[in-house]
């Protein structure tokens, strides 16, 4: 009986002392130090009927800078969109939608690494996507990927600085992505 009452004291001085929880709260990974990647990506174009509009024709300057002042959920890869490219496309309008009123502080990019041309039925089911190229090397060199990944199996964090500030792991729960943009749009004024 005492061996009962005694073992979840005796655990959770272990748990706490020897094994030392992280205590983090954050889903994706924190990348740091911080990195501009203002310069990164050429606007393509944006999606829907009427053309650029709204975010995407403010991108027309260029580069993720010409976002400044709204969070970016950025993923890449070629313009042939396999079905994990496919499913990260939904996630993330599906995460910006989940932020109700404050969608509007957040934009979704996806950079072309590739000369391909996307399918257009691919991009009207993502209206307000914006499009950028980019070479692969570069990319590689910007965005650090898991070990074993690459960075087209991630979900980047861009902040409204233009600083690349957290990446999701491959395969990213949506709903534990949407805790962390809820977080970081509670948290922050800028944006």
């Amino acid at each position: 009986m005492l061996l009962v009452c005694v073992a979840p004291v005796l655990a959770s001085y272990y748990t706490y002392y020897v094994i030392r929880p992280e205590g983090r709260t954050n889903y994706g990974t924190l990348i740091t130090p911080l990195r501009d990647v203002g310069a990164l990506g050429t606007l393509m174009g944006a999606t829907g009927a009427t053309g650029a509009t709204g975010a995407a024709a403010a991108a027309a300057a260029g580069g993720i800078a010409s976002l400044h002042g709204r969070w970016i959920m950025l993923v890449t890869g070629p313009a042939s969109c396999d079905a994990p490219c496919r499913e990260r496309l939904y996630e993330i309008r599906q995460v910006r939608l989940t932020t109700g009123k404050e969608r509007d502080r957040v934009e979704r990019v996806w950079i072309i690494d590739d000369d391909g041309v996307p399918d257009p039925a691919l991009l009207a089911q993502h209206e307000g996507l914006v499009l950028m190229r980019s070479d692969p090397a570069t990319l590689a060199r910007e965005l650090p990927a898991e070990p074993g990944a690459v960075a087209s199996d991630h979900v980047y964090m861009i902040d409204p600085l233009g600083n690349l500030m957290m990446r999701f792991p491959k395969d990213a729960d949506p709903n534990r992505m949407k805790k962390d943009l809820a977080r970081l749009l509670r948290a922050s004024r800028v944006g």
